[in-house]
């Protein structure tokens, strides 16, 4: 989910005093090569280790070959130490973590859900599986925003017009502007003039998928690939400022 909150900018308001919020979403997809990739290089370091006889020569292999004779009069065995451990390339530590990667229709990928205030400041976001409904994320930032210190226009995406997600907007202080759905028995009226400025936060998903490593996942991690669009938020909110 893409919601945007602009209390923090009370003073580039309107006259009328009123802050508005923007919501949105928007699917990425996930560069499936690069986990194969990732996954070959990790099978090469496990199982396929350099070779690293045909350096030491002829007089190093005839010297093992000579000794093996010994070892095993002694009861041991060809190529092997008595106290030999496991090879240095397993000791690599593990990539452990969150990892918000799921499949839907559209294949292998990864939504961002966005609280902005306008087109060039997001206040909170978050990331969910591509399976993943809408709805939760949006609550789940909603509730991270807390209680609003006075009533703030809250404009969203149609997958988050749901009642418990609007019933949320309402308790903490929100005004929520979004469209009903076409299935709706009882639809609401809202205001369409203002629910134009939604497009923000659309101009603002459309600048950040311009870079590659944002539009197209590399990253496993849930915490790296946050870090990196925190990275590229930040570039592009200096860039509005130029």
């Amino acid at each position: 989910m893409l919601a945007s909150a602009a209390w923090q900018r009370q003073a580039e308001q309107s006259a009328s005093g009123q802050c508005h919020a923007v919501c949105g979403r928007t699917r990425l997809q996930v560069a499936r090569a690069a986990q194969s990739v990732r996954q070959l290089a990790h099978d090469l370091h496990a199982h396929a280790p350099l070779d690293q006889s045909r350096c030491a020569g002829q007089d190093v292999r005839g010297a093992a070959a000579r000794a093996a004779g010994a070892r095993e009069d002694r009861g041991g065995f060809v190529g092997l130490h008595e106290y030999q451990g496991a090879s240095r390339w397993n000791w690599r530590s593990k990539k452990n973590g969150p990892q918000a990667i799921g499949k839907s229709r559209g294949g292998w990928n990864t939504e961002i859900h966005m609280v902005a205030a306008d087109a060039r400041t997001a206040v909170t976001f978050c990331l969910s599986p591509g399976q993943a409904h809408d709805a939760p994320e949006g609550r789940r930032l909603l509730q991270s925003l807390g209680p609003a210190s006075r009533p703030i226009h809250l404009l969203m995406d149609r997958a988050y017009e749901g009642n418990e997600t609007r019933q949320l907007a309402l308790d903490l202080g929100f005004i929520p502007v979004v469209p009903p759905v076409r299935t709706r028995i009882e639809p609401w009226e809202y205001d369409r003039v203002m629910y134009k400025r939604r497009n923000e936060v659309e101009r603002l998903f459309r600048r950040l998928k311009g870079y590659r490593r944002i539009f197209s996942r590399f990253e496993k991690l849930d915490a790296m690939y946050l870090g990196f669009l925190s990275f590229v938020l930040v570039a592009d909110g200096l860039r509005g400022l130029c």
